[in-house]
């Protein structure tokens, strides 16, 4: 059976990116699985690999093709003065440094020559340092894929959960919610998982306030924005539920009452995701022409250098890589 191609462009290399990246592609259980191939600075690689006390050799390929069974394979893209690399510590050159692997890795799928990408962390203030135009991975994947406006979805177990609104503060967030931008995110959203082979099931729509709302007494979202766009989308033939307290929601599309929700502000469905398994949560960018996965933590500077964090959510991510992949082929 063919192993698709996951290329994982190293993230900071100041952060933890290139330990876990490391880890986790050396491990047995994602070789057995999946074609690796990292795309970062060789040096920090070889750094990476010193630090993590990896058992394995390096290689330089310059297609994902050209993949070599049993050895770590890597793309250079050699763009750090590793003198003037300070693990731990913020910096311009990291931040236009992982934009250019991402960029590498975004080519290489758009290309056909990876199936999927698997992305460890960045730092956001790096990029800003950096002049990158982007505040995170979502907006670098949907400018360079020409993708409007991508789409979250969290996955962890068998809970999945979309986001109305993500990086913005909360008061915006709920300045956000509105009847128009619900019908169309939630369209959007079945059509993505429809996309990754899920086409049974209903979407539940996560309330904003106190038992949403209890008919105006807790707040208007409810009744002026939330409910008749549900109400329309059930019209039209969409399988979509809610509004649902945002204290149940998530449980009970985790014992199956729902293939997914959305929720309606960034922490809102983070909370729920990393309470139920924090390093088993996997960050999946949907609605794009190529599939990217992501962990879902930050680079942890304070403990990068040293070896100890952990590979869990960066093979989780590979993990789901696989999984979805094949619909994009």
């Amino acid at each position: 059976m063919r192993r698709p191609i996951i290329a994982i462009p190293l993230g900071d290399p100041a952060g933890i990116g290139p330990e876990i990246a490391v880890k986790a592609v050396s491990s047995p259980e994602i070789a057995d699985i999946a074609r690796c191939v990292v795309i970062g600075d060789f040096k920090v690689i070889e750094n990476a690999v010193k630090i993590t006390e990896t058992n394995t050799k390096l290689c330089a390929i310059e297609n994902p093709n050209d993949y070599k069974e049993n050895q770590l394979n890597v793309i250079p893209v050699n763009n750090i003065n590793f003198a003037d690399l300070h693990i731990g510590k913020m910096s311009k050159m990291c931040g236009k440094a992982a934009y250019e692997y991402i960029e590498k890795s975004i080519n290489l799928a758009i290309e056909k020559r990876a199936d999927a990408i698997a992305t460890p962390p960045i730092n956001k203030e790096n990029l800003k340092v950096a002049h990158i135009p982007y505040i995170g991975h979502t907006e670098i994947f949907g400018a360079l894929t020409k993708t409007a406006d991508p789409l979250t979805m969290f996955e962890v177990h068998n809970l999945r959960i979309f986001f109305l609104t993500r990086h913005v503060s909360l008061r915006t967030a709920c300045d956000m919610i509105t009847k128009e931008r619900i019908e169309d995110y939630v369209k959007r959203c079945i059509k993505a998982l429809e996309k990754l082979g899920i086409k049974n099931g209903t979407m539940a729509v996560a309330g904003l306030n106190p038992h949403s709302g209890e008919h105006g007494l807790f707040g208007n979202e409810e009744v002026d924005e939330i409910m008749p766009a549900i109400e329309t989308l059930k019209n039209q033939g969409y399988k979509v539920d809610g509004p649902i307290g945002a204290d149940s929601v998530f449980h009970l599309a985790l014992q199956g009452q729902y293939n997914s929700v959305l929720s309606l502000y960034h922490d809102q469905g983070h909370i729920a995701a990393k309470t139920l398994d924090f390093e088993r949560t996997v960050s999946v960018t949907v609605g794009m022409p190529i599939l990217r996965t992501s962990v879902d933590h930050g680079t942890a500077m304070d403990i990068a250098g040293t070896g100890k964090a952990s590979a869990i959510s960066m093979k989780e991510a590979i993990k789901v890589a696989v999984k979805y992949c094949k619909s994009y082929l």
